[in-house]
């Protein structure tokens, strides 16, 4: 999946950004404890190039974002004592993405859209037509904006229509990048969908959660009533909710996910210098486990034990 914004305002397209040298050498580096992908690494050396923890006057910190890493999740940027971090958004070059677009490595689409117009998006799609016909699946990404909601999805489905030869799917993303803090995190987008199955107007497509999605997205869904699950040759079902509520066809697990595999990586020895969870495959099994925990509800895995 390849995936672009249709306005640089969107959070998922942007990085952190700051210079460490203007960092005081004494701060407590509260930048680095946050940052959920470890994406902040900050060390002390001094001016002529050896380390020091005694000197703080003729010392200095390097380092800074990776930003191969950074996500732009923001968490950053209200705990900076010194207000020294900021945010760098970009939007992704259309014609760099059509010439994704036609190559047979690509399947998907994800286009995020922040619900502040359709001039945006009509922009955007217009510029990527010519190549949509090549991928089965588009995903439009997207904020609850409230009443208008609605009204803003079939606008967005009226500008594709024309163009879309495969399939489509609404991402409903509820509170974007925050899955990994927990089970209050997961409440806003399972709002959304609860929103989303009261309305008999919404657009045509595939409905799937993202933002705010964890271990708990399950259990809310249940107790919304709009959980169900689907059969598989060879497996079974616990359980089975036929209601015309239970809309929701899938759920993103992003910021949890990357919360899943950081923890695992962690746990390999810092010796192994760049790490390939690959190539640890007791770490690698752990890492699945914990993942198809995640899925298998939905999926109708057979038990994790059968794995061991």
């Amino acid at each position: 999946m390849v995936s672009v914004n249709d306005d640089c305002r969107d959070l998922h397209f942007r990085k952190a950004e700051f210079d460490p040298e203007d960092c005081p050498q004494d701060c407590s580096k509260p930048c680095e404890k946050v940052c959920p992908a470890d994406a902040i690494s900050l060390e002390s050396v001094m001016v002529g190039g050896e380390h020091t923890q005694s000197d703080p006057l003729r010392g200095k910190l390097k380092g800074g974002v990776l930003t191969e890493r950074c996500y732009g999740c923001g968490r950053c940027l209200p705990v900076c004592p010194y207000d020294r971090i900021r945010a760098v958004s970009y939007v992704r070059d259309p014609t760099t993405t059509c010439e994704l677009l036609k190559g047979n490595d690509v399947d998907a689409i994800e286009i995020h859209t922040t619900g502040k117009g359709t001039d945006t998006f009509n922009t955007l799609w217009n510029s990527l037509s010519e190549s949509i016909n090549n991928v089965k699946l588009v995903a439009v990404s997207m904020p609850d904006i409230g009443e208008s909601t609605v009204d803003f999805m079939n606008a967005l489905y009226a500008i594709m229509e024309p163009h879309i030869h495969g399939y489509n799917l609404w991402q409903l993303d509820g509170r974007p990048m925050s899955g990994d803090i927990g089970r209050g995190a997961t409440r806003e987008t399972v709002s959304f969908a609860v929103h989303m199955a009261s309305v008999s107007e919404r657009p045509p497509g595939f409905y799937q959660l993202a933002g705010g999605t964890n271990s708990y997205t399950i259990d809310c869904l249940k107790k919304a009533g709009l959980f169900q699950s689907t059969t598989f040759r060879g497996t079974t079902t616990s359980e089975m909710i036929h209601s015309q509520q239970a809309l929701i066809g899938g759920i993103a697990y992003g910021g949890y996910a990357r919360k899943i595999i950081g923890r695992t990586l962690r746990k390999i020895p810092a010796q192994f210098g760049r790490v390939r969870i690959e190539d640890h495959p007791e770490h690698l099994l752990e890492a699945l486990q914990e993942a198809l925990s995640l899925v298998g509800p939905v999926k109708s895995y057979p038990a994790l034990s059968s794995l061991s």
